[in-house]
């Protein structure tokens, strides 16, 4: 059975940061390409970040790009997301995701977690 658990949401002010984490059980974790996705109350789940099986190719979101670092680590089973320079409108649920493809739509991801929230204060 897979399993994708994330941790590390919380509240913190404009500015500052946090630092998401997925851990994968159940799968060949080397072998799928892990997302980050999020949704806020009322709108669509939108592409945040993704990151190849060896972490060679590494797309983000326009309204990311600059301030949110994805990584992983095979040994570990993990991905982790470092969020830096947040914004009020980076609130929202957060989820982990895995896949066959590094592509932006969250159809094409097989797996999920529960979502962690993120809360940014102004």
């Amino acid at each position: 059975q897979v399993q994708l658990v994330e941790s590390g949401g919380g509240l913190v002010q404009a500015g500052g940061s946090l630092r998401l984490s997925c851990a994968a059980s159940g799968l060949t974790f080397s072998r799928y390409v892990m997302a980050w996705f999020r949704q806020a109350p009322g709108k669509e789940r939108e592409f945040v970040a993704a990151i190849s099986w060896k972490g060679t190719s590494t797309p983000y979101a326009d309204s990311v790009k600059g301030r949110f670092t994805i990584s992983r680590d095979n040994a570990k089973n993990t991905v982790d997301l470092q969020m830096d320079s947040l914004k009020p409108e980076d609130t929202a649920v957060y989820y982990c995701a895995a896949g066959p493809s590094l592509l932006r739509v969250s159809g094409s991801y097989n797996y999920w977690g529960q979502g962690t929230q993120v809360t940014v204060s102004s």
